[in-house]
């Protein structure tokens, strides 16, 4: 397991390949790093699916309004939740959406971000400055590249569990 320094800023997402291992960024977004730990202690991010995943850009997930896709799964609703709590203020910041970095998914209102958020496949700096930037992955990012693609995804990978270290 990596080397974590701060465990209540540390996020473990269990995939279905293995761990993937998130420093929160909570000296630069601490709104959206307080949210993130708010909804993995709720274990509201458990079995959410990755609704959309294209390759060499990102992907995405944190719908935990409609998490539950299995019964009422319509791939129209997809990424269009969020969760029971309030929407987040942006946070830009001038750090740049890097490979394995954790950005804010939100509607074209900057101050929509709720629960989703997408991991940056490769470095994607167009994003900067218009999507918060609030963790990057420090260990399990080659458990991210092999996330199933599409949008949705014909059999979308899911996020098995979400925890913070100071819980595990």
């Amino acid at each position: 397991m990596a080397d974590i320094k701060d465990p209540e800023n540390t996020i473990i997402i269990t995939l279905k390949d293995g761990p993937v291992v998130i420093e929160l960024l909570s000296d630069v977004a601490p709104g959206h790093c307080e949210r993130m730990k708010q909804l993995a202690r709720d274990g509201a991010y458990d079995n959410v699916a990755f609704h959309r995943v294209i390759d060499g850009f990102m992907a995405q997930t944190g719908d935990v309004e409609h998490a539950n896709m299995e019964k009422d799964y319509n791939p129209r609703r997809a990424g269009t939740g969020g969760s029971q709590y309030p929407d987040l203020k942006a946070e830009f910041s001038k750090l740049p959406h890097d490979r394995g970095t954790l950005g804010a998914a939100r509607s074209m209102n900057p101050n929509s971000a709720n629960s989703q958020f997408f991991i940056n496949f490769s470095d994607n700096h167009f994003l900067n400055g218009q999507y918060t930037v609030y963790g990057r992955v420090i260990e399990g990012m080659e458990h991210v590249d092999k996330i199933a693609r599409g949008e949705p995804p014909a059999n979308p990978d899911r996020m098995i569990s979400v925890k913070v270290a100071a819980d595990a």
